[in-house]
Parts: C-alpha cells; sequence; structure tokens
C-alpha cells in the first residue's frame, strides 16, 4: 500500500477533440502515406493494416497512461482515500476512470476486428472504406469520453494543488473552531505563510508546514474550522478535517478561545471538544488556551473554568499562549513534541522488532585477569573541584559564563589560544606564518635550528673580520669588462644590419632572364641609337647607363653612408609607387561611383535574402520533415 502519494506527477489530460487530433496526427506522421492501385494486393492488406494498428496501439498507449497514473483508491493511504472521497466524491471518481478503462477494451476490440476484415479485401477501395470504418469507430467511442476526460482533468487540477502530507512521519494537527487562532499558531512555528483574517473559514483548505525539532523533521497540519452539529451535516470544508484527525498518526492540538473574539462560548468549544474526541483516540492530545492576551483562565467564570479543568482531569493536559505577544508558543510546541515522542518509543517497545534488535545488542563487561585490584583513577585536582551550581558567586566561569558577561552570542568570540601551554604566556597570540616568501613553513622546522644560526653568525662575523667582502677594486674591473662586452655585441648587432640593407638594396627590382629574353634585350647603345635617330642627344643617357651598369668594388658598395643613402632613397620610391587598391583599374571618379553602387546593389541582394554571397546554399530555418517532403512510401520508421 502507497503511504505518500506525488500527484503532481499526473500528466494533463485532453479532452475529447485534442485526443483525437494526437492520435490521428500521430498516425499520419509515423506510418507510410502512400499506396497505388497497381500494387499487390497484399501489399495493400498491409498497407491499411498497418494504419489500423498503430492508431489503436496510440489509443490504447494515452489511455493505459491515464488509468496508470490516477490513483487507486483501494491502493493508496486510508486518509488520501478519504480525502478523495471527501473532495470528488469516491463514485464519481471510480466511475469515470472505468468509462475510460471500457473505452480502451472497446478500441482494442475495434482495431482487431478490422484488422481481421482488412485480411480479405480485395481491392484498394475496399480496404480503403474499412481502414476509414475502423478510424471512424475509434473516433466515436472517445468522442463518447468528453465528459470523463473533462472530469478528469478537474480532478488532476485539484490533486495537484493539495499539500504532500505524509501519513507516517511525525506530525501535529490543529484543529478547533474557526478563527481560535489555529493559523497565527501554524505562521509562527513553521515556515507556511497561512493567510489569517478576523472572520470565521479563512483557511479552507489543509495546510501543511514544516519545522524542526530535536533535529528531527516534523509537518504541522492546520485544519479548516469545525462546527458542533452532527457529522452528516457537515460540509466539504469540515469533512478535511475530520478526515486528517481520523487517519492521520499525530498529536492533537485542539485549540479554544476564552475570550469569545471567535464568535463561539467556552461552552460550543467544549463540547465540540467533546463530540469529537472519539476521533483523538490513541493519540496524545492537547488543549491549547488561546489569545491570552485578551483573556485567561483566570478572568473567565467558575462555572466555564471547571468545564474547562473537566478535560483536564480525563487526562488531556491544558496548555496556553499568545500569537500576539510571543508567549507560550514554544514551550506549546515542544510539550506536544514530547508527548507524540514518547509515545512513538512505546509503541516501538510493544511491537516484535525490538525483540530482534535486542538480540543483536551485547554489552561487554570486563573481567579480572589477576588477583590484583585496579580503582578507577580520578586526578586530585577534579577530585577537589566542587560541583559547578549557576547561584553560587565564587563558582569557576565557564565559556556560557564569560559569553554571558560580554553581551551573548554575537558580541562574544571564544579565545582558543588562553589554554595554550608555552614557555612563557606571552608567545600564545604570536602569530605564526604558515607561508613565507612561497615555501611552506613546517617544511624548514629543525630543532636545532638556533644552534645552527649562532655557528652560521659566528662564521659570518670570522669571514668578515678576515676583509673577504672587501674587494671594491674586482667589482670596478667586473665593470669595465661587462661595459667592453656590450659595446662588442653593439657593434656587431650595427654591422649586420648594414649587411642586410645592403643585399635588400642589391636584390629590389632585379628580374632573371631567360637565354632568349637575354638575346632580345636592347642593349644601351640600341637605346643611344634610337635617340639620335629621334634628333636627340644621346651623350646624357650613355653617361648615365655607364654609371649604373659599372660594378662597384667591395670598400665602395659596403660603404655605411652610401648603403643609407640608397636604402633612404628607395623607401621614398616605394612610398611614391603606392596606389589605392580600391580606384585601381578604374577611369576617373565617375566611373568609381558606378562600380561602388552596382557593388551596394549586389550586396543588398544577399542581405534581403539572408545569404553571406553567391555561394551561400545554406537554409537557416527548416519545416518537420514529415511536413516539408512529400508522400512517403512503406519503409522503415527507425530514423525516427
Amino acid at each position: 500500500m502507497t503511504s505518500i502519494y506525488n500527484f503532481k506527477r499526473i500528466a494533463p489530460v485532453p479532452d475529447a477533440g485534442d485526443f483525437l487530433d494526437i492520435v490521428l496526427s500521430k498516425t499520419q506522421r509515423k506510418t507510410p502515406t502512400v499506396v497505388h492501385p497497381g500494387y499487390k494486393i497484399s501489399r495493400i492488406r498491409q498497407f491499411y493494416m498497418r494504419k489500423v494498428k498503430f492508431t489503436q496501439e496510440s489509443f490504447d498507449e494515452k489511455l493505459r497512461q491515464i488509468l496508470e497514473e490516477f490513483p487507486v483508491l483501494d491502493n493508496v493511504h486510508p486518509f488520501y482515500a478519504d480525502l478523495m472521497n471527501v473532495l470528488y466524491d469516491k463514485d464519481h471518481y471510480k466511475l469515470a476512470l472505468g468509462q475510460i478503462n471500457t473505452a480502451k477494451h472497446l478500441i482494442d476490440a475495434v482495431g482487431k476486428d478490422y484488422v481481421r476484415l482488412l485480411k480479405f479485401g480485395d481491392s484498394l477501395y475496399r480496404c480503403k472504406q474499412l481502414k476509414r470504418a475502423a478510424l471512424g469507430r475509434m473516433a466515436t467511442i472517445m468522442k463518447r469520453q468528453k465528459d470523463s476526460l473533462s472530469y478528469l482533468e478537474q480532478v488532476r487540477q485539484h490533486l495537484g494543488r493539495l499539500p504532500s502530507i505524509d501519513p507516517n512521519t511525525r506530525t501535529l494537527i490543529v484543529c478547533g473552531y474557526p478563527n481560535v487562532g489555529k493559523s497565527s499558531f501554524m505562521n509562527k512555528v513553521t515556515r507556511a505563510d497561512v493567510d489569517v483574517q478576523p472572520y470565521a473559514f479563512t483557511t479552507k483548505s489543509l495546510f501543511v508546514g514544516h519545522m524542526d525539532y530535536k533535529y528531527l523533521r516534523w509537518q504541522v497540519i492546520d485544519t479548516p474550522g469545525i462546527l458542533d452539529h452532527p457529522l452528516e451535516e457537515r460540509n466539504t470544508i469540515e469533512m478535511q478535517s475530520i478526515t486528517a484527525l481520523a487517519h492521520l498518526r499525530a498529536a492533537v492540538l485542539f485549540f479554544i478561545d476564552l475570550s469569545g473574539q471567535c464568535g463561539y462560548t467556552i461552552s460550543e468549544q467544549m463540547s465540540l471538544f467533546s463530540s469529537i474526541k472519539p476521533l483523538f483516540a490513541n493519540k496524545p492530545t492537547l488543549l491549547v488556551v488561546s489569545k491570552i492576551d485578551a483573556c485567561t483562565l483566570d478572568d473567565i467564570s467558575p462555572e466555564e473554568r471547571s468545564l474547562v479543568e473537566a478535560a483536564a482531569q480525563e487526562g488531556t493536559e491544558i496548555a496556553q499562549l499568545s500569537s500576539y505577544l510571543d508567549r507560550g508558543i514554544v514551550e506549546t510546541r515542544n510539550l506536544a513534541c514530547d508527548k507524540l515522542l514518547q509515545q512513538r518509543v512505546e509503541m516501538k517497545l510493544k511491537g516484535q522488532k525490538v525483540a530482534n534488535v535486542l538480540n543483536k545488542l551485547n554489552v561487554a563487561q570486563p573481567g579480572r585477569r589477576d588477583t590484583v585490584d585496579r580503582p578507577a583513577h580520578i586526578p586530585e585536582a577534579v577530585a577537589k573541584r566542587r560541583k559547578y551550581d549557576p547561584t553560587d558567586p565564587e563558582r569557576r566561569m565557564l565559556e556560557r559564563d564569560l559569553e554571558a558577561a560580554a553581551g551573548g552570542p554575537g558580541l562574544y568570540n571564544i579565545d582558543l589560544k588562553k589554554n595554550y601551554m608555552l614557555a612563557s604566556d606571552d608567545w600564545k597570540h604570536d602569530v605564526i606564518p604558515e607561508i613565507m616568501n612561497g615555501r611552506n613553513v613546517a617544511d624548514f622546522v629543525d630543532p636545532d635550528i638556533e644552534t645552527k644560526l649562532a655557528e652560521l653568525e659566528r662564521e659570518e662575523e670570522r669571514l668578515e673580520a678576515e676583509g673577504l667582502y672587501d674587494s671594491p677594486q674586482e667589482e670596478e674591473e667586473e665593470d669595465v669588462e661587462e661595459k667592453r662586452i656590450r659595446d662588442l655585441a653593439r657593434r656587431i648587432r650595427e654591422k649586420k644590419q648594414i649587411i642586410a640593407q645592403e643585399s635588400r638594396i642589391n636584390n629590389v627590382n632585379r628580374a632573371t632572364l631567360n637565354a632568349k629574353q637575354k638575346a632580345a634585350a636592347s642593349t644601351s647603345e640600341d637605346f643611344a641609337d634610337h635617340l639620335k635617330r629621334l634628333g636627340l642627344d644621346a651623350q646624357e643617357a650613355e653617361s648615365t647607363a655607364g654609371r649604373v651598369g659599372r660594378k662597384r668594388g667591395r670598400s665602395e658598395s659596403r660603404d655605411p653612408a652610401v648603403v643609407l643613402a640608397r636604402s633612404s632613397s628607395l623607401a621614398a620610391r616605394a612610398v611614391s609607387v603606392q596606389r589605392d587598391r580600391s580606384v585601381m583599374g578604374l577611369k576617373d571618379a565617375r566611373h568609381k561611383a558606378s562600380s561602388d553602387r552596382k557593388r551596394d546593389m549586389s550586396q543588398r541582394r544577399f542581405a534581403v535574402t539572408g545569404r553571406a554571397g553567391e555561394s551561400d546554399r545554406a537554409i537557416s530555418v527548416k519545416m518537420p520533415k514529415h511536413l516539408y517532403t512529400g508522400k512517403r512510401s512503406i519503409g522503415s520508421n527507425d530514423r525516427r
């Protein structure tokens, strides 16, 4: 039997129309959709039999899911069964699930019958009509379940809003007349946020809060108010409280209001306590007097007080509290929790499992190994120590006494170093470094470190007296040598730069010609003859050609001044011949403007279609394949 049920895991129940759309759409997507009259009749029959079988299995799967997820009242805890009976009417709930179960069996029978008929189909038309008839009958059966599906969806939504109550855990139940302070107490002891209003029946359903006591988890249930009338006259709100009181093993806190602010007299409240007391059988019960800030037991008449005290004579303890003044709330909670824990322990001791546990326990008693007595040794300081008495002004001060003297928790910080046993008390609060210079200090702890340090200091003094550190002349010689090396390195780098620049100048724009090109190439004499035929003076051109073509000596070509001058001239020419690549190949500004306009038009076309360029063939958004492609033939669905 399930003790706790998670109603929030129940899937939504679609209505009849949505149910049909889901199943038929799934059939259309997951089964072949192409058949031709030219196919063999066996292939045509198999095509339509597959349609009918798949539809029947889809209906069966969805309906079985509904039947399995909704709780069966006979398999859940009696508290949940009675609570569902109070809220939804057990008969109506069972009838709805029964109709769903019947519809499932009818659809299974229709599917089997029409699959049997399709085996004898002799044409495409006849097989198609049988398939349509089968799906039509299944759809008709589901349409008739419209009311049951709608009712189950409403039940599911309401079940999802119910609190999760564990019937077997430690529980406190708060009950009583409306507006007697139950929800205020609930908000004080738990993290729940129950609505509190100055009128009756503010709480219309069960509310659950959780708290911690003695390192245990507790649940506190706030029940709706109960009125004093026969059981058959109580409404749904009151019956929820009765159900919780009847089935949950918990401590019961019955609240009464002596001030009359709730609208009911003390005699009416005690009459209700007496009428529902049979529900408290075998449960720890506490009579809680609330709103003592307005009225206490001493303020009421002797007759009314006798009614309240009569409950205490019958074994019910009385507790008083005020949620407005925050008085007595913790004491009432602790008293109820202790009574419930004591009862649970007594029930376990009466059970059969205790004997099995006790048989496994064995307390070993050490025996004497010889005739020598070895009494327990108590240190003399402990034996002379007086027993701690908080009222004794000469008592020894404990940490809690020091804490109270220093201002209480949050203001007092305990000194963990005051009990250190060191050679000097002044060392107790010294800061001990753990990491120094990137190293763990604990790795270098040596008990003889002081002796070794003294030896090192004596050796250092001896070396200093011998003049080991008095050698400034050697340092000056080292500085001179280092300066000479640096100057030599600088000259080497300058020489390498000059050689590299000379190489770049000699190799720039030097084209290599093959034998045929060299034979066809014009010489300086050909160029001079050409100028003379044009009537120009060729003497300057011949001198320039001779000067350029003359091979320089090694010393002349590597002269630093000449190399630097030629490199600067080459850099100037390189800058002067650079052109803007965006205008290369264009005649003028008008031609460039036309080119830019055509380029912008081409880019705009790609931007509209969302493409990066002419080669972009990607499709960014695709439709589902069963909607995007054409009809499918008979084949495997494994890819899905």
